[in-house]
C-alpha cells in the first residue's frame, strides 16, 4: 500500500530532513545576493487542521476494500509538487481535496472503477507517485461543481516486472513501478532503465510515460519515449494495446498518442520497456568556464560532435554556489560518459579538447573500467547530491517565505541568446512589479545536435500571504516569453494544468483538434483527468 511517511504538503518522505547545515548555507547565501536576512520557517500545518470539505461520496460497497475516504490519503493526493502546491498545503487549504482514493490490483479492478466512475458521474484522477510539479493530480473546482464526485486511482499496487525478453533486451513492467523497485527487479537479470529523473525515487513507470518525463541521459536517451517499445491502457471504452516492434511505419504510431497523454485518455497498467546492460565503464569530468557563453559554444560543439555524453550539464556559477558544486567564480560543465564493456577514456579526452577549444579549464579527469562505483569528482558527486535533496530544498524555501520556481524548455542553437535575454528581461520586469528583486540562473539539461534544453531557476524574496500572487504574475511573465520568443513551455514536466494555458498558445489549432476528437473515442464522458492538458 501507499508509503504512510509521504509528506502531504512537501515533497518526499518526513523522515528525509533536509541537513541544517546545507540550509544555513542557503540561508547565508540568500542574505548575501537579497542583504535581508530570511524568515524563520513557518510551522507546518496538523493534519487535523486541514481545511478539507467531507467527502461528497460513500465508498462504494463494491470496492470496501480498495477504496478509502482516509482524510490522510485525500490530503496526499490533493496536490503535486509544485511551488504553489507547497505553499496552499502550507496554508492547510485542502479545499479540492478528492473524496476517494483507490489501489487498485490488477487491471480488472482498474476496468471496474472505470465502469463505476462513467456511470457515477465521477471524474477519476491516475494517480502514479504525484510528483508532477504543473498542476497535474489536482481536482479543479470546475470539476468538483460539474460532477458527482472525485475519485483519485493511485496505482502503487501494480509495481512488478512481469516478464523478461532477453534475446530483445526488453521488459513488460506494471504501470504503478517506482524508480527504486524497477531498478531493483532489473539487476538481478544485469539490466538497468537507466532513467533518473529527479523524481525517480517518488515517481512510476505509467507516470514518466504519462508526462513524457526526461531522464538521465544528457543526450541521445533523453526522454522515457525512447525506451517505450509499447503500452497498455485501460480507457473507459476499453483496453488499448499496442504492438511491440522496434520500428513501425504503419501510420501515426498508437504509443506515440500515449506518451504524454496526462491521463486524460486512460490508465496506462503496463509497458513493454527496452533495458539496457548495466554501465561498468565510466569516464567524468568538470570543466570550469569563465563565461557562460563559452560554456555553451561547447555544449554547442559536444551536441553535434556524434560522441554522446551520457551527461553533460552546464550549470550557471551563481546556481553552482548556491548548490554547492562550486565556488561562484567559474561556470561548470559535468561531462560523464559511460558503457556496459567499452572503456570510455578516448571519448572523453575528446570531448575534453573540445572543451578546450572553448577555453574551457578541465579539472583532473576520472576514469573507472572495473564497474565498482562512478568516475567522478567532488563537484559532480556534490552536484548529484544537491540535485536530488534541490525539491527538500525548495519546500525549506517556501516556509521562508521565497519564491522559488523553475522553467524548463528547449529551443534551437541558433535562438538560445534571443530565448535567454527574453526570459532575464522579463523576470527582471516581473520583479520590478512584484518582489522588487530576485535571482535568475540557467543550466542546460539535455543537449540535443539542433539545440540545448535550458532550465531557469527563479528566486525572490516575497513573504507569506503575497507569494503565490507574486508567483503567479512571475510564472505568467516568464512562461509567455517562452512560447513568444521560439522555445517550448515545457521540455520534460508535462502541462497538467498550469501549463495548458501556454500549451494551447504553442500547438496548432488543428492538432489540438486532433486529440480532443481521441479523447472523445476513448472517453466520451469527460471524467478522465478533467481540465489536464485540454
Amino acid at each position: 500500500m501507499f508509503n504512510t511517511d509521504r509528506k502531504f504538503w512537501g515533497w518526499g518522505v518526513e523522515s528525509n530532513a533536509f541537513p541544517q547545515p546545507m540550509l544555513m548555507l542557503a540561508r547565508a547565501f540568500l542574505q548575501a545576493k537579497f542583504g535581508v536576512p530570511p524568515a524563520e520557517p513557518r510551522a507546518v500545518p496538523s493534519l487535523e487542521s486541514l481545511r478539507m470539505p467531507e467527502p461528497a461520496l460513500a465508498v462504494p460497497a463494491a470496492f470496501a476494500d480498495i477504496v478509502t475516504a482516509d482524510r490522510y490519503h485525500r490530503a496526499v493526493h490533493t496536490y503535486g509538487k509544485a511551488f504553489r502546491d507547497v505553499v496552499r498545503a502550507l496554508d492547510g487549504d485542502f479545499s479540492v481535496a478528492p473524496d476517494l482514493v483507490a489501489y487498485p490490483r490488477d487491471e480488472d479492478e482498474v476496468a471496474r472503477l472505470l465502469a463505476w466512475a462513467r456511470a457515477e458521474n465521477v471524474a477519476v484522477i491516475p494517480f502514479g507517485g504525484g510528483s508532477t510539479v504543473v498542476g497535474g493530480v489536482e481536482p479543479d473546482r470546475e470539476t468538483r461543481a460539474s460532477r458527482a464526485g472525485v475519485l483519485t486511482l493511485d496505482l502503487c499496487r501494480l509495481d512488478r516486472v512481469l516478464e523478461v525478453d532477453r534475446a530483445s533486451r526488453s521488459v513488460r513492467v506494471q504501470g504503478g513501478t517506482y524508480g527504486p523497485a524497477l531498478e531493483a527487479q532489473l539487476k538481478p537479470h544485469g539490466y538497468t532503465l537507466r532513467h533518473y529523473p529527479q523524481s525517480f525515487e517518488f515517481s512510476t513507470v505509467g507516470g514518466w510515460i504519462a508526462t513524457r518525463a526526461g531522464g538521465h541521459y544528457a543526450t541521445n536517451y533523453t526522454h522515457i519515449d525512447d525506451f517505450v517499445q509499447a503500452v497498455r491502457m485501460i480507457t473507459p471504452q476499453g483496453v488499448l494495446a499496442t504492438r511491440r516492434l522496434p520500428g513501425n511505419g504503419a501510420g501515426p504510431q498508437e504509443e506515440r498518442l500515449v506518451l504524454g497523454s496526462e491521463g486524460v485518455f486512460g490508465v496506462i497498467t503496463e509497458a513493454w520497456l527496452r533495458v539496457q546492460d548495466i554501465p561498468r565503464c565510466r569516464a567524468a569530468c568538470t570543466v570550469n568556464f569563465e563565461t557562460f557563453a563559452g560554456g555553451v559554444a561547447a555544449c554547442r560543439a559536444l551536441a553535434q560532435s556524434g560522441l554522446f555524453p551520457s551527461n553533460a550539464r552546464l550549470i550557471e556559477r551563481d546556481e553552482a554556489l548556491f548548490m554547492g558544486a562550486g565556488d561562484g567564480t567559474h561556470h561548470i560543465l559535468v561531462l560523464g560518459f559511460e558503457s556496459p564493456s567499452l572503456p570510455q577514456g578516448d571519448k572523453l579526452e575528446a570531448a575534453l579538447a573540445i572543451c578546450r577549444a572553448h577555453e574551457g579549464k578541465p579539472k583532473k579527469p576520472q576514469v573507472r573500467n572495473d564497474g565498482e562505483g562512478g568516475a567522478s569528482d567532488d563537484s559532480a558527486d556534490q552536484w548529484k547530491q544537491s540535485f536530488l535533496r534541490a525539491p527538500y530544498l525548495r519546500d525549506e524555501l517556501a516556509r521562508m517565505g521565497y519564491i522559488s520556481e523553475t522553467f524548463e524548455t528547449c529551443t534551437t542553437w541558433a535562438n538560445f541568446p534571443v530565448l535567454d535575454a527574453a526570459v532575464r528581461a522579463a523576470a527582471a520586469e516581473a520583479f520590478a512589479h512584484t518582489t522588487g528583486q530576485g535571482l535568475v540562473t540557467c543550466r542546460f539539461t539535455h543537449l540535443y545536435p539542433d539545440g540545448p534544453a535550458p532550465y531557469y531557476t527563479i528566486i525572490a524574496p516575497s513573504r507569506a500571504g503575497q507569494q503565490l500572487a507574486h508567483w503567479d504574475t512571475i510564472k505568467t511573465a516568464v512562461s509567455r516569453a517562452l512560447v513568444e520568443n521560439g522555445a517550448t513551455i515545457t521540455h520534460h514536466h508535462a502541462v497538467g494544468k498550469d501549463h495548458r494555458p501556454f500549451f494551447l498558445m504553442q500547438n496548432a489549432a488543428l492538432s489540438l483538434d486532433m486529440l480532443r476528437a481521441a479523447k472523445r473515442a476513448v472517453d466520451p464522458d469527460g471524467i478522465m483527468n478533467p481540465g489536464t492538458l485540454l
